[in-house]
């Protein structure tokens, strides 16, 4: 199960929460390229009526990375980094750390929650953490998306994270930080219960069967199959979402008009833009994340026991 043991003693709340965000953020240092690939892949062609003679700049996953490294830099693949960091400390932590929690509070400390209380579970914690993370989500997809934007070409929209939260406060009001946040509860709610519930079970159907033990390639297949199946549900409602973040105001009047515009003016198979990518990036994501947390975990509880035990 996602929660794991480490010497038959389960690991507190905090030391998951902390694992988590810790994981999070290793995840993110090695697929953000991927990532940033992903966004700009997915706001490819909402400006197309502002532009003449528009002509698809990026194609595929690695030919936009390419594209990007050769017109911006390496760098740019890691634009927006600092509030992806900032996003999973606070995103991760609260909704894979607290997963665990909340399905022993929804089962009464039950050891054997059923699907539905794990998909509960999942839901309550994905809401939950866009509660503290969605400023962060918003400034790193605005960083990540800036210099597709026409009105301002190939000119920075934000010169740094701080100043980034500042003036879209400023220039759109509080509410503009919490932008998108609809679709967002949405994709995070779909996201948590695939991406833990599809490998809280492919985990616990391994060990059940003894068809691995409680180990790194155990956590690789499992974290390979969530990412797997929650890039196939999540991909519309992520895209709808970034377009949304990435908007400027007025140009959507909230995400069911922003999915009802790509509909009618670029068809159904705008929601699955960028899905290599995000395949890619959650499949990885996802391995490097639970195999990252498990390891954490394991070595924050060894540090603890060590602690306790004092010296010999």
């Amino acid at each position: 199960m996602v929660g794991g043991r480490t010497a038959d003693v389960e690991p507190t709340a905090v030391v998951k929460v902390f694992s988590a965000g810790t994981a999070g953020c290793v995840a993110d240092l090695v697929t953000f390229p991927l990532d940033t690939a992903k966004v700009r892949l997915q706001i490819q062609g909402e400006s197309r009526s502002l532009l003449e003679g528009h002509r698809a700049k990026y194609r595929g996953v690695f030919g936009t990375i390419f594209t990007m490294v050769q017109t911006e830099g390496p760098r740019s693949l890691y634009s927006g980094l600092v509030a992806g960091l900032q996003r999973q400390m606070s995103f991760a932590s609260v909704r894979i750390g607290l997963y665990d929690t909340m399905k022993q509070l929804y089962t009464r400390g039950s050891d054997n929650p059923g699907i539905g209380t794990r998909l509960l579970a999942g839901c309550t914690t994905g809401a939950m953490a866009v509660a503290f993370a969605q400023p962060t989500d918003v400034v790193k997809v605005r960083f990540q998306a800036q210099v597709c934007l026409p009105e301002s070409g190939s000119v920075k929209r934000y010169s740094s994270t701080i100043e980034a939260y500042k003036t879209i406060a400023r220039d759109e009001g509080v509410r503009g930080l919490w932008k998108g946040c609809l679709p967002n509860i949405t994709r995070n709610a779909i996201v948590n219960c695939c991406e833990l519930v599809t490998y809280d079970v492919i985990k616990e159907f391994i060990l059940k069967h003894k068809l691995m033990t409680d180990n790194m390639p155990c956590h690789f297949t499992a974290a390979f199959g969530a990412g797997f199946c929650t890039t196939v549900v999540a991909s519309p409602v992520d895209v709808v979402k970034t377009r949304c973040m990435n908007s400027v105001p007025g140009q959507y009047s909230g995400a069911i008009n922003c999915a009802l515009t790509m509909l009618r003016k670029e068809g159904p198979t705008s929601f699955y833009k960028g899905f290599m990518p995000s395949f890619l990036r959650l499949g990885s994501w996802n391995i490097v994340m639970f195999v990252s947390f498990e390891q954490i975990k394991r070595a924050v509880m060894r540090l603890q026991q060590s602690w306790s035990l004092g010296p010999v």
